[in-house]
């Protein structure tokens, strides 16, 4: 049976205090949701002043893809004004920081480094701390739970929306959690609140629990793909299709000249704990190698317990380099290539370690990580 776990938003009468006179400003998106589904933006309209809306990646009512710029305009259902938080501004502007006395924040993550909400909350962080703004954050699960700690310790040289801080790819903290770590980390100030959650556990997944999955991005439908998703958006810096435009995306990896049969094979050989994978044949609706067949892989978490979908992520890569030489590329622009941003670094990229050393590398980084987390852990 399914435990029933109250998140933040549930919590809103405990911190009246705190918001009622007060304009608010609001970063959320439509999986913000309460244990009767109804929206935050709703909620907040309803009981509270709200006067700014935030729209990150995908936008307040989720209806942009990866990539599609945010414009500023009024929601429609509420008429309250809308900021881009997405775009030409990444950061709250002085208008913006104007527009509310406290600022709250209720995205659901899915407990990857190279989210990027997780950056729109830490630059808002840094703005009100600048500004003197209190900060609320209505906390949710970590979808794929508190305790595994895995991939690579992003190297700070290296840093970009997609990955700021010193974090690992799979770091194990509840969005709330997360602000608290990132207070720490930059050394702030700021008034931060957590409303916090009711009968969560650590080692519970989202689909242990009710309310049921609301896709936070339209590339994670499922919490089958935000698990692959930890280790398969390395391919998002490759011309390989990570799955995008598919019903599976982040499960299914392959482009035109990818032979299934063979990677599929070389990877079950590897024999990797609670990782499957099989030939498949795909072809995207939008993305990388749109409306062209495509031959690769499907990567199936067996048993998520024991599974390490980085690590098969890695593998998998390395086979594609190696089976398809002759086609496969590295994809960048002027600030870089893209997969430094993902992996946090240039390692891989270089050559200078392959797949089993840059994990090895790495252990003793996120088994510090694991112990310092503690401190910020607001769960048991």
């Amino acid at each position: 049976m399914r435990a029933r776990v109250l998140c933040g938003l549930d919590q809103l009468n405990e911190f009246d205090g705190l918001l009622h006179g007060m304009r608010l400003g609001l970063i959320t998106h439509p999986a913000a949701v309460n244990s009767n589904m109804r929206g935050c933006v709703d909620i907040l309209h309803e009981k509270y002043h709200l006067t700014a809306l935030f729209g990150c990646e995908h936008g307040i009512r989720g209806v942009l893809q990866a990539g599609e710029f945010v414009s500023a305009y009024e929601d429609p259902e509420t008429g309250v004004p809308v900021y881009s938080l997405y775009g030409q501004n990444t950061r709250l502007t002085a208008e913006m920081l104007n527009a509310f006395d406290v600022l709250v924040f209720d995205m659901q993550d899915v407990g990857a480094r190279f989210y990027t909400y997780l950056y729109s909350l830490a630059y808002a962080l840094e703005a009100c701390n600048a500004a003197g703004k209190r900060v609320i954050v209505l906390d949710r699960p970590n979808p794929v739970g508190g305790i595994a700690v895995q991939g690579t310790m992003l190297d700070e040289d290296f840093h970009s929306f997609v990955g700021e801080y010193a974090l690992p790819t799979r770091y194990g903290l509840t969005i709330g959690e997360y602000a608290r770590w990132v207070r720490h980390h930059l050394g702030l100030k700021v008034e931060l609140h957590i409303a916090p959650l009711r009968n969560w556990q650590r080692q519970q997944y989202l689909d242990d629990t009710f309310p049921p999955w609301v896709a936070p991005s339209p590339n994670c439908p499922t919490l089958a793909s935000v698990l692959a998703f930890q280790g398969t958006c390395v391919f998002e810096g490759t011309n390989l299709s990570e799955g995008r435009g598919t019903a599976n995306p982040f499960e299914l990896i392959g482009a035109p000249w990818a032979d299934g049969i063979r990677l599929a094979s070389r990877l079950n050989t590897l024999a990797l704990p609670g990782i499957g994978f099989r030939p498949a044949c795909f072809t995207p609706t939008f993305s990388k190698h749109q409306g062209v067949l495509c031959q690769g892989v499907q990567m199936h978490i067996l048993d998520r317990y024991k599974a390490n979908s980085f690590a098969a992520g890695m593998m998998l890569l390395e086979a594609v380099k190696e089976q398809h030489a002759d086609c496969f590329q590295w994809l960048g622009d002027e600030r870089g290539f893209h997969i430094d941003r993902i992996l946090g670094g240039d390692d891989y990229r270089t050559g200078r370690l392959d797949a089993r050393g840059l994990i090895e590398k790495h252990k003793p980084l996120l088994a510090e990580f694991a112990k310092q987390k503690k401190d910020f852990e607001l769960y048991q």
